[in-house]
């Protein structure tokens, strides 16, 4: 079942789903409107071959940078994260997705979930348009959905991203 509003302020008042900092705001209809970091990495291009199951020189795939904006070009892909730092309950799962004024000049961000129990900023994949669109730190930028699970995760996520803060580069470890 997927959250409404009243749901999520219950979540909220009760702490057990957690939002820091927390603004009213970011309550919506039927999830909560993140807003974007001053962090990103954008993804080099190269001929070299990154295997995925030796990802020591991983960082050598981006170029980090920190700003109040940033411009995405046509096709780039680059790695951003939220302002707020989250933490899910046993019993919620939430999907990411891009507001639809962003989606409508042409950005998109692959399909991604936030699983039950997970805790810490987020890092999300952009991906360019047609044409390059200047994005501004602390604007809301995606919309997590919430969806209530049948049952309490009996495995919770405690994986390598777990308390995150900033851009996470990607790691195929463990």
């Amino acid at each position: 079942m997927i959250l409404s509003d009243f749901d999520l302020w219950n979540y909220i008042r009760n702490k057990r789903l957690v939002i820091e900092p927390f603004r009213e705001d970011v309550v919506r209809e039927n999830g909560l409107d993140l807003r974007l970091g001053k962090q990103i990495a954008r993804m080099k291009k190269s001929s070299r071959i990154l295997d995925v199951h030796d990802d020591y020189n991983i960082a050598e795939f981006y170029e980090l940078e920190e700003a109040e904006s940033f411009v995405i070009n046509p096709g780039e892909h680059m790695l951003l994260h939220t302002i707020e730092y989250i933490k899910l309950p046993l019993d919620l799962m939430g999907f990411v997705n891009l507001r639809s004024s962003y989606a409508r000049v042409g950005l998109s961000i692959p399909p991604t979930i936030i699983d039950a129990n997970f805790e810490g900023q987020l890092t999300i994949e952009l991906i360019g348009g047609e044409f390059p669109v200047r994005l501004h730190a602390g604007d809301r930028f995606i919309h997590v959905v919430f969806a209530r699970l049948s049952s309490p995760v009996e495995k919770p996520y405690s994986g390598r991203y777990q308390g995150q803060r900033g851009v996470k580069l990607p790691s195929f470890k463990g």
